[in-house]
């Protein structure tokens, strides 16, 4: 701890140093100012790619300086300890104004602290200390490009579309080795330009040209890309350890072994500083978990855990206090040293953050301001005559920028001349210029004075070889295990997700009460006599329509809520969709048999019913093949609609028609519509229960009639198959989003 305030006095006394020698600066010490200035530090120019794996460069000129101003700095601290009279705490007693009078380094301590480093921010205190570096595995280095890119999209009014601009014109490139942030207030579309980079919108309503290694998007590289999105969609009962080892073992190349894929997932644990809640759940809105911080760092460690090529984060810092946004920034940097490439939008950064950048992507209106190195934003708006009066975070400054305030911010000569020269409306009422004058002004300027030199920076040859160039433009998809270990994997990730639900205190004592209930009013009924028979038959029939009515309602909710993991998942190509839906499907079925089995054996032997070993298991088998059939209705509403509110609107139509149609209730039903009964599960369900309770006592109960059953029991099967392949066309048409 004493060796972390250490380095970061001498820091502070560095920087000090610097601003005392600033006059007269020659250009060597100039370089020393844009290397590790306050203002405009630029922290990887002497980085250089090197093979698959880029990292720091020693870099000649500029480690000489670093070296000698190194050097100087020691002399100075050496030279001034020599008559000093004050020891480090009479320093400290200074309070903020830290002089160099009196305070002393032991030469080792010089050497270890790193004085013009700024990566030494503190650890995340959820993150533990001392975590080693992101391991350096070899990787695809992709260079992205992306030239004039535009997007618009059509709002389809009650008797108008229009068509509404989101990017107009934007232009850009990133390396390996560098972290790429996209600025801009809200609504200036960053999100939308990382969802077309990441591949993650239909490219043909875009304008423009994305390239990575000068290729166009293909589904190769979804295994080569990580995207982090700005809500953390996670399963909320699964721990930290499983949702990475699930996203390892579904993942890493089917050339690694299950042993590796897990190593993997704990190696990635202990990079991201995740040992403390390894083995607490996820948590989410009704179930407590890890905190923000950790939860950010699994949905960061699903991505990088597949060691890719090019990370995308949407807003990785929103909603986390400053301590654990510096190390989720850190963590990028560290990410972007191992040879990837990173682009992040980035919503509001402190100062300190906002130097942790290479490349800076500043949007306002869809427009671009500006795009250079992040280092040389502030130089090139003052250079336009847009300069700070008083000293603010250069982030705040930018977007105040973007969205057209320059309150305490110096007014171009231009601006001031369009001001005095246009009319009223295009004037505010202290007499500043327009948020739309300050718009139309910086899109012009970058267009007159940067844009043409960053676009000619974009034709030049990207230092790879054609043969690592075209691997990214093979349309083979790359899966990283075979369709029966998705399915299995998927199987069991399913039942452990869900069984929290299934087994919850509040479903146990529903059905348990309804079959007590069930089980009082039917006590010990008497099926010799006709009324007797009668009662009984109600019974079943209400056996048929509740374990009709209940799974329906159930498996409405499956796809409409898994809609998000769904689509984060199959854009990543993490699986294939038959192995998601088969396992999704057939999860359940272990877990839906037992409320069942435990409600009949309440509900059978209270209300006197058929006591024999075959009829017993026959009617839990008719309620279990009226259950998976009226699953099949639900997951079908639910795929088609993917809408809550109207599929329950829609199921709660259905159901009571076939209930209504159920046999029970009407008789004689009119021949133009007796059809639906021959579709209503609960129809063939209490056929089923009539035929095993009566077959030995009647030929027709309530003027029914009990045949041998088989007809009933095809039409379930059916029920059964064809809901769900419905269920699953429609989550084939579905548009991932």
């Amino acid at each position: 701890m004493e060796k972390a305030n250490t380095c970061g006095l001498a820091r502070t006394k560095s920087e000090q140093l610097v601003e005392a020698l600033k006059s007269p600066l020659s250009s060597e010490s100039m370089g020393v100012v844009m290397e590790h200035g306050g203002a405009t530090p630029s922290r990887k120019s002497s980085r250089r790619m090197t093979g698959a794996s880029p990292g720091r460069s020693g870099g000649g000129k500029i480690t000489h300086i670093r070296k000698s101003r190194s050097a100087q700095l020691k002399f100075e601290l050496d030279e001034v300890s020599s008559g000093a009279a004050l020891s480090r705490a009479s320093s400290a007693s200074l309070g903020m104004s830290f002089s160099f009078t009196g305070f002393t380094l032991p030469p080792d301590e010089i050497a270890d602290s790193k004085p013009f480093s700024d990566d030494d921010i503190p650890e995340d205190i959820e993150a533990g200390a001392d975590k080693p570096k992101f391991q350096t595995e070899p990787t695809l280095p992709i260079y992205l490009k992306f030239r004039e890119v535009s997007y618009k999209v059509v709002i389809r009014g009650m008797t108008s579309t229009e068509e509404k601009e989101i990017l107009n014109g934007i232009s850009g490139c990133v390396s390996p080795g560098e972290v790429l942030a996209l600025m801009g207030p809200s609504g200036s579309g960053k999100t939308t330009l990382l969802n077309l980079l990441g591949g993650r919108l239909s490219q043909p309503t875009v304008c423009g040209s994305i390239t990575y290694n000068d290729q166009p998007y293909s589904k190769f590289l979804k295994s080569r890309i990580g995207f982090v999105t700005q809500d953390d969609v996670l399963f909320p009962h699964l721990t930290v350890k499983e949702t990475l080892t699930y996203a390892a073992l579904l993942r890493l190349p089917k050339t690694t072994t299950k042993e590796q894929k897990e190593k993997r997932a704990l190696d990635v644990i202990h990079e991201l500083g995740l040992e403390r809640c390894q083995d607490t759940m996820i948590g989410g809105s009704f179930v407590r978990g890890v905190s923000g911080g950790e939860r950010k760092r699994v949905c960061i460690g699903n991505e990088i855990i597949i060691n890719p090529s090019l990370l995308f984060l949407d807003e990785p810092t929103s909603g986390l206090d400053s301590t654990t946004a510096s190390r989720t920034v850190q963590m990028l940097q560290k990410i972007a040293e191992a040879g990837k490439t990173v682009v992040t939008t980035i919503h509001q950064p402190s100062s300190r953050l906002f130097h942790k950048f290479d490349k800076l992507i500043l949007l306002g209106k869809g427009s671009l301001l500006y795009f250079g190195k992040a280092s040389d934003a502030m130089l090139y708006f003052q250079s336009i005559g847009c300069s700070p009066l008083i000293a603010m975070n250069p982030a705040e400054f930018l977007l105040d920028l973007a969205n057209g305030n320059i309150n305490d911010v110096s007014v171009p000569s231009e601006l001031e001349d369009k001001v005095q020269m246009g009319n009223s409306t295009t004037e505010t009422r202290n007499g500043k210029p327009s948020p739309a004058l300050v718009h139309e002004y910086l899109v012009e300027a970058y267009e007159t004075r940067v844009a043409e030199i960053e676009k000619k920076k974009l034709m030049d040859p990207i230092p790879l070889d054609e043969e690592v160039k075209t691997k990214v433009s093979s349309p083979k998809r790359q899966w990283g295990a075979t369709w029966s270990e998705q399915y299995s994997i998927l199987f069991w990730r399913g039942i452990k997700e869900r069984r929290h639900d299934y087994f919850s205190w509040l479903r146990i004592t529903q059905v348990l009460s309804t079959a007590i209930i069930l089980g009082l009013l039917w006590w010990q009924s008497d099926a010799t006599t006709p009324k007797g028979l009668q009662d009984q038959a109600g019974l079943l029939f209400f056996i048929a329509v509740f374990w009709g009515f209940f799974p329906v309602f159930t498996a409405i909710f499956t796809f409409p809520q898994e809609r998000a993991m769904l689509n984060k998942e199959r854009a990543a190509d993490m699986y294939r969709l038959s192995a998601y839906f088969l396992a999704r499907t057939t999860s359940d079925l272990p877990l839906d048999l037992i409320l069942p089995v435990l409600f009949l054996l309440v509900v059978y032997f209270m209300a006197g019913l058929r006591v024999s070993a075959s009829p017993f298991f026959l009617s839990i088998l008719t309620v279990f093949l009226c259950i998976v059939a009226a699953q099949g209705l639900g997951l079908a509403i639910g795929a088609t609609l993917m809408d809550l509110k109207r599929a329950t609107t829609l199921a709660s139509v259905t159901v009571m028609t076939f209930m209504l149609a159920g046999g029970f209730f009407v008789k004689r039903v009119p021949v133009f519509i007796s059809w639906i009964r021959y579709m209503s599960f609960n129809y063939h369900t209490y056929k089923l229960l009539l035929k095993v309770q009566y077959e030995h006592i009647t030929p027709s109960v309530n003027g029914m009639r009990i045949d041998s059953g088989w007809t009933e029991v095809a039409a379930l099967i059916a029920m059964v198959f064809g809901y769900r392949f419905l269920a699953y066309l429609s989550l084939r048409w579905m548009k991932l989003q």
